[in-house]
């Protein structure tokens, strides 16, 4: 039975083995921009990626103009209640939102609205959405906690990448903000330790003390969490786990597959090419999930930036 350790203890532990997490970085959308461009240059999504990119470009912008000290985090009883019970302390289903989130919202809107290569229906969305923050802002809450719990229905798929947008900034201030000396020891497998979101696909890293190192990659906060690498990310199985790819395609993407649960989730490697980003490659790579279907894979989750629920406001 696991030991659950007092905050004293906690903050006592020394982490330098192996890093346990790593928080988003400052410029995450800036980086995941270029990386979209980049891979819009030959490819047949390369409309889509490029909107997405426009999309980080106002992440970027909205994220950097949040004010110090940010949005409101964990309350110290919230971290309490995380550190008892080895919960996510940014557990994001449930989570009491801030109402600025929506402006956050609305002032990304805004700077895809002043662009001038925006598609037509793009804009038509981003006006349809910004109509709905002013005047049925509790129609927008609904779509984010449709979002936010994953559900197949009651999801707009034409906004939601948009909502998503927002908030993913919102989570990634909270999850760069908060001290990583409060994080529970223990933590739920397979989700984010910090917001409980899922993961969109996996990273084995280079350089420092993260070298050879696989790192699940939040969907929500941008939060990366170790794994111990041959493990399957959904089911925990150590046992028949391949490693799938497209004969003549990039050696830094693959799928990794596991017999015991029959899912999947893509694993990119920095070695391979040191710019991969796990929104962004995966949203690049829809041709493996293609492949993986047909072979009988399930995908274990989603990518945030890209939804096939429902058209309903």
């Amino acid at each position: 039975m696991q030991r659950i350790l007092p905050r004293g203890e906690i903050e006592s532990l020394e982490h330098t083995a192996i890093p346990r997490l790593r928080q988003p970085e400052s410029d995450l959308y800036a980086t995941r921009a270029a990386r979209l461009r980049a891979l819009a240059a030959d490819s047949p999504v390369a409309g889509y990626l490029e909107l997405m990119a426009a999309l980080a470009d106002a992440q970027q912008a909205t994220l950097k103009a949040i004010a110090d000290p940010g949005l409101p985090g964990a309350s110290p009883a919230r971290i309490d209640l995380a550190q008892a019970h080895g919960m996510p302390p940014l557990q994001a289903v449930g989570w009491e939102r801030d109402p600025r989130w929506l402006a956050l919202l609305d002032d990304i809107l805004k700077a895809l609205q002043a662009r001038t290569d925006l598609p037509e229906e793009a804009v038509r969305v981003c006006t349809e959405l910004r109509s709905a923050i002013a005047e049925s802002p509790e129609s927008i809450e609904d779509q984010a906690d449709a979002l936010l719990s994953e559900r197949e229905v009651d999801v707009n798929s034409a906004a939601a990448p948009f909502i998503m947008g927002a908030l993913q900034v919102y989570f990634t201030d909270l999850a760069r903000r908060f001290d990583p000396r409060q994080m529970p020891v223990a933590s739920p497998f397979g989700v984010c330790p910090m917001c409980g979101s899922m993961p969109v696909a996996s990273v084995v890293r280079v350089g420092g003390k993260s070298e050879g190192l696989r790192y699940l990659c939040c969907s929500l906060c941008a939060t990366q969490w170790h794994l111990v690498r041959v493990t399957c990310s959904h089911c925990e199985s150590t046992k028949d786990i391949s490693y799938q790819s497209i004969e003549g395609r990039s050696e830094a993407i693959k799928a990794e597959a596991c017999e015991s649960c029959h899912t999947y989730r893509k694993i990119f490697y920095q070695e391979k090419d040191l710019h991969v980003d796990p929104v962004a490659d995966d949203l690049a790579s829809l041709m493996l999930d293609v492949l993986m279907g047909e072979a009988g894979y399930t995908r274990a989750s989603g990518n945030p930036l890209l939804w096939h629920g429902e058209a309903e406001a």
